[in-house]
């Protein structure tokens, strides 16, 4: 049957598979999956009254997939920049984290999910930290990607030091989360740690039971000195070491930043095969350090792309933290091979699709693959004269160039607009949202430097 199949067209089709770059290529789409991939001629001559999408310029490009964020955070962005990470914790999240509510997750991730989507990511990998309650608020955030019609690994990222919360209550809120994933068309359900060290050993075996029967964990590891420092002072190891002990990475893990790494950390990681989501932007703007990005690559260590929360990064802008994740690398290690925007292209791709264990189903262009695709055209400056494509979609694309992204097949951005969400009529209530919870949470001028 060949009624049902589309294709998609580019000059440049950069698979992140074993083709690599297919010249004047093209998609084929048969429902939610990948028919075929290749020149666009023979695809052409194989299903000739198959509708054409794509004039023959641009770039046809997997969908991209960031492995770590904050929805918390989706309706606070822009403040709290003279913060490092501890200090970000009293000032910033902490406040917020009892004052996010559903209908807050809810707008703040069709808001953020939006303006990912607009860069081309079709698979969100989410913690939610809030302080549990009466009521879960972490559903919220699917019923945002579902709308969206964005693909999700959500977690609830659970903490109790030095706030005790109710351990019922806790995993109270992973149970609601892990239900609404299960009813969900696109989401499916992780377990979340905030941090080791925010968390008590009453937390930890918990999360650890919980680990070993969902065998899916998200966590922040190893994100700055001082909680490597902590978590040597009060347990005597690192907290990727502590984790190790305790069972926690006996799963499939995927580690938020991991950027103060000793050999031992790393050899931990590569033992449990534990991914790494890189998340550059919010690295320096929180003063966190640099991630050893091409060291754990080196090792054998996964490595995707994360644009992290809102008020830590504040952009969710994919392209952005591409472009930042290789010149920070350069930058760092004064090299500019160190890190190329080919292996920034797989670390946004095949690479986030490595780190969530979901290789077989995304991050490429392969046939039996979900049809899951950003199409860059050249219809402005940014893109005009492409010599090398990676580069040029690297280090020139911006949110401007996308001109398509499908997620199984289906459309989700169209000419620069989200088709499953009306952001213009959203913004007034978003903006409304966003003043209650700033001022609930006491989130004021203090934050804005004088």
């Amino acid at each position: 049957m060949t009624d049902d199949v589309a294709l998609v067209r580019a000059r440049h089709v950069l698979t992140s598979g074993p083709a690599g770059e297919v010249r004047d290529g093209a998609v084929a789409i048969a429902g939610t999956r990948i028919a075929a991939v290749g020149p666009f001629a023979a695809l052409r001559a194989r299903y000739p009254a198959a509708p054409v999408t794509g004039d023959g310029t641009g770039i046809l490009a997997p969908g991209f997939v960031s492995c770590h964020g904050h929805f918390t955070e989706a309706l606070v962005s822009g403040i709290g920049e003279t913060h490092t990470l501890w200090e970000w914790f009293v000032h910033v999240t902490g406040p917020l984290e009892p004052c996010v509510t559903r209908e807050m997750a809810l707008v703040g991730t069709l808001l953020r999910g939006a303006e990912m989507a607009l860069s081309g990511v079709t698979t969100v990998a989410d913690m939610m930290c809030i302080a549990p309650g009466a009521e879960p608020v972490t559903p919220g955030v699917v019923e945002g990607l579902d709308r969206l019609g964005l693909r999700g690994d959500v977690s609830y990222g659970a903490a109790d030091d030095p706030n005790p919360r109710p351990l019922a209550q806790v995993v109270a809120e992973h149970e609601a989360l892990a239900a609404a994933a299960a009813r969900s068309r696109r989401s499916r359900f992780r377990v979340g740690l905030a941090t080791v060290p925010t968390s008590s050993d009453e937390l930890l075996t918990a999360t650890a039971e919980l680990v070993a029967a969902h065998g899916r964990f998200h966590v922040h590891l190893n994100e700055v000195r001082e909680e490597v420092t902590q978590s040597r002072m009060t347990r005597g190891t690192t907290s990727i070491g502590h984790a190790a002990r305790t069972g926690l990475l006996d799963a499939q893990v995927l580690a938020a930043h991991c950027v103060w790494l000793d050999d031992d950390d790393v050899a931990l990681l590569r033992a449990h095969d534990v991914a790494v989501a890189h998340n550059p932007v919010s690295n320096m703007i929180l003063a966190s350090g640099v991630c050893p990005v091409p060291r754990l690559r080196r090792e054998g260590v996964t490595v995707g792309l994360g644009v992290d929360g809102a008020a830590s990064n504040d952009s969710q802008n994919m392209l952005e933290t591409m472009k930042t994740a290789a010149l920070l690398q350069k930058v760092h290690h004064l090299q500019a091979r160190v890190l190329t925007a080919r292996d920034v292209l797989e670390m946004a791709t095949l690479g986030g699709a490595r780190a969530l264990g979901m290789a077989d189903e995304i991050g490429s262009l392969e046939p039996g693959k979900a049809a899951d695709l950003v199409l860059f055209l050249e219809r402005s400056p940014s893109l005009a004269n492409i010599h090398d494509p990676y580069q040029k979609l690297v280090y020139c694309a911006s949110e401007r160039d996308v001109a398509r992204v499908w997620v199984d097949g289906g459309p989700v951005v169209a000419d620069g607009r989200v088709l499953g969400v009306d952001i213009p009529a959203l913004l007034p209530h978003a903006r409304e949202l966003a003043v209650k919870l700033a001022t609930d949470a006491g989130l004021d001028s203090a934050l804005v430097p004088g």
